[in-house]
């Protein structure tokens, strides 16, 4: 993560200014720091940042000018990492920023962020094109689609909520205590019986994963 550029979007000066220090602190190269949507849009091209981090409720209405900012980054710099740090569940306005089955995006709870060890392990894994979701935020999502889950045994579920989560199979395993084989096996029968095809593709986990909750 030494020497990723990012930017930091957040209207509270006190939030704001402890990203800058903890992500400094992280070797990261802060290029840039804003208070709102607008003026990190219109700063984005100059400055071509890695990554992004925001707030999803920020001036003037407090609603989705995160979302909506990092959407429009998005069409500017195709590339960049989007992570958003929320202090609330907002399903609707997760869905929407997943919406394009692109990796490279992260929603977490900043009250769950618990080290910067967490924080930094996020970032690493956005910038290399995974997702991160909150497990909060994946059981919003998931409890929005019981029908297509009705056919996954409980130890499905919990691996299924992991992937949503971007993780390994030997992450998934560690997590459950279970063996690697194990998961493959769990991660194969979830994808059969959601009926996603293997696409063939690096990213088959993630775009699968995605496009399930986006069903």
């Amino acid at each position: 993560m030494l020497g990723l550029r990012v930017v930091v979007a957040d209207d509270s000066v006190l939030l704001r200014e402890g990203l800058v220090r903890v992500l400094t602190e992280a070797g990261v190269e802060v290029l840039a720091s804003y208070r709102d949507a607008d003026a990190l849009l219109a700063d984005l091209e100059g400055q071509q940042p890695q990554l992004i981090v925001l707030d999803v409720r920020m001036p003037p209405t407090f609603r989705d000018e995160g979302v909506r900012a990092a959407i429009r980054a998005r069409e500017l710099l195709p590339t960049v990492g989007i992570l958003l740090l929320s202090q609330y569940v907002e399903v609707a306005y997760a869905q929407e920023l997943l919406s394009s089955g692109r990796g490279g995006i992260g929603y977490l709870l900043k009250d769950r962020v618990a080290s910067l060890a967490d924080l930094s392990d996020a970032i690493e894994r956005i910038a290399a094109g995974g997702t991160v979701l909150d497990p909060e935020v994946v059981a919003q999502l998931i409890g929005r689609r019981n029908d297509p889950l009705a056919t996954l045994t409980p130890r499905e579920h919990e691996v299924l909520a992991l992937m949503a989560e971007g993780r390994t199979n030997a992450a998934i395993g560690a997590a459950l205590v279970i063996g690697v084989g194990a998961v493959e096996k769990n991660v194969t029968a979830i994808f059969q019986k959601l009926g996603l095809d293997d696409s063939g593709t690096d990213h088959r986990r993630v775009l699968a994963v995605l496009a399930w909750l986006q069903r």
